[in-house]
């Protein structure tokens, strides 16, 4: 077993452990349900059915993809874990260029960076005035630098989004594994989240290893999240935490069927009661991120609480998470990270690609051209929805009188069927040529497909060309390459009436012209 791999296991295992005792504060009423003993199977379906994204969830989600920038301490040591005992006169990126990084990630289709303003290491790339392991400590811009300013501020001029990674682990601090480490964790939090405009996202993940004085930390979540809440209340807080959660692997891939409708269950009733009366609706979710089954009807029948609770799928572009000049050779090819994207945004999960900055503080040239060729593909792929100036006719019952909701490029706009079991016949503006297929659910009514089958019509006959489970914000399907002027689509189970925002028909573009 290599050491990343081991590293993986680690996080893996903290991810679990502190998400299961995270007391999370729900706010608002839609993203969550109670279930009640008494509750039918059918009531339990219908509830479900009607859970639905926060504000903030729903402006995550419709980012799609969003970046890393995995970049410290460990990128001058050639690590991906440091110690807490690194040399801050190591840390000096001499041609640091925050807009570049900004503008490629733009670029390429994200919406929002997020910085690893500290890592497990403790060393801190902002000069934070609660300890000296900072960038105010090294060479660097003859410490006088801030390697969050840089990026808040090219965030602004380019009109993306600013995200956090702070660790709550710290190798160096000696507060850790103290009460005072807490004070000393929320006093950096404010600083972050105070002193660089609008915060988007902060992201925590659940690393838990012992400080400098060979303790471990308690941390105070609860206290975490409301300073979050109360200094930037549009931020989401993931992984660890009630907004969003990891899928469960580094991989890139989601699962098939990805429900963002999961139980919540709590451990203590008691405690819940008790906390009820001075603080509304806080519990303790027990969510096994690496589960293959997250929410089917099953799960949701053993349930106390269901709540909205969206996948991100994180993947780095090289093989680690940190830069290392040995790796310029090993970022993934614009084929694998095709495959990637139809494996996570496609299948109802943001993704979230690292691309960590080198020593000179740039994107390396590698990790930027194949940024291009992939970005190129991808646009030019779902640039045409070919079923765009379609007829579309509901089977059962028969009514068009929001068909055009479904092909109108707006997601705003979506169709409710009045039966659970719709079939749309579509037939196109004359024989298409395509070998993609995109659906997507208004969410905001409800994550509520179950199964669905799409068919052609080839020769006369109705095919079977390919068929899925959920969909959620959005499912992308591929299949071999037709050439047809009918088809349809037929929901084969649903959790109550479904409302369709989007279908589309997509022809792939040729890869091999961008590479």
């Amino acid at each position: 077993m290599n050491k990343i791999t081991k590293i993986h296991i680690i996080i893996l295992m903290a991810i679990i452990s502190m998400s299961s005792r995270a007391q999370i504060t729900m706010s608002e009423p839609g993203n969550y349900v109670e279930i009640l003993p008494t509750d039918s199977e059918d009531e339990i379906i219908r509830k479900a059915a009607s859970v639905t994204p926060s504000a903030r969830q729903m402006a995550w989600q419709k980012m799609e993809l969003t970046a890393f920038l995995v970049f410290g301490i460990n990128t001058f040591t050639n690590r991906e874990w440091g110690n807490g005992k690194e040399d801050p006169q190591l840390f000096n990126p001499e041609k640091l260029d925050a807009g570049q990084w900004v503008k490629i990630c733009k670029d390429a289709g994200m919406k929002l960076v997020i910085l690893t303003a500290k890592h497990h290491d403790g060393f801190c790339l902002w000069p934070s005035k609660y300890t000296n392991h900072s960038v105010k400590s090294s060479p660097w811009k003859n410490g006088k630098g801030d390697v969050v300013k840089e990026l808040a501020n090219a965030c602004r001029e380019h009109g993306i989004k600013l995200g956090i990674y702070l660790s709550p682990w710290d190798m160096n601090s000696a507060f850790y594994g103290t009460d005072e480490y807490n004070d000393y964790f929320v006093n950096q939090l404010t600083e972050l989240l105070t002193n660089y405009g609008e915060v988007a996202e902060v992201w925590f993940d659940g690393a838990n290893g012992e400080g400098p004085n060979g303790k471990k930390q308690v941390y105070d979540w609860q206290r975490y999240y409301k300073t979050i809440r109360r200094l930037q209340p549009n931020a989401v807080i993931a992984i660890v935490g009630p907004d969003v959660r990891w899928v469960g692997t580094e991989s890139g891939y989601g699962r098939d069927t990805e429900w963002s409708v999961v139980p919540a269950n709590t451990q203590d009733e008691d405690e819940i009661v008790a906390r009820s009366q001075q603080q509304a609706d806080t519990f303790r979710p027990t969510v096994d991120a690496m589960a293959k089954d997250l929410g089917s009807r099953e799960k949701l029948f053993g349930a106390n609480r269901l709540v909205w609770y969206p996948s991100e799928v994180d993947v780095s572009i090289r093989p680690g998470w940190y830069y290392h000049k040995d790796q310029d050779g090993k970022v993934k090819s614009v084929e694998k990270l095709l495959d990637i994207y139809y494996s996570s945004i496609g299948k109802n999960s943001l993704l979230l690609m690292n691309i960590p900055p080198d020593t000179r503080g740039l994107i390396h040239e590698n990790d930027v051209d194949t940024l291009k060729k992939w970005k190129k593909v991808i646009h030019q792929t779902f640039k045409v929805n070919l079923a765009a100036n379609a007829r579309i006719k509901h089977i059962r019952p028969k009514s068009e009188s929001q068909a055009k909701s479904l092909i109108d490029g707006d997601y705003e706009t979506y169709w409710m069927t009045k039966d659970e079991t719709p079939t749309f016949e579509i037939t196109l503006e004359g024989e298409k040529t395509f070998d993609r297929l995109l659906l997507q659910e208004k969410i905001t009514i409800g994550q509520r497909v179950e199964k669905f089958k799409f068919e052609a019509k080839i020769n006369g006959n109705w095919k079977h060309i390919t068929d899925g489970t959920t969909i959620g914000y959005k499912r992308l399907l591929r299949f071999s390459e037709i050439t047809t002027d009918k088809v349809r689509l037929t929901i084969l189970q649903s959790r109550a009436n479904p409302a369709l925002a989007e279908f589309g028909l997509y022809k792939s573009a040729s890869e091999s012209k961008f590479f």
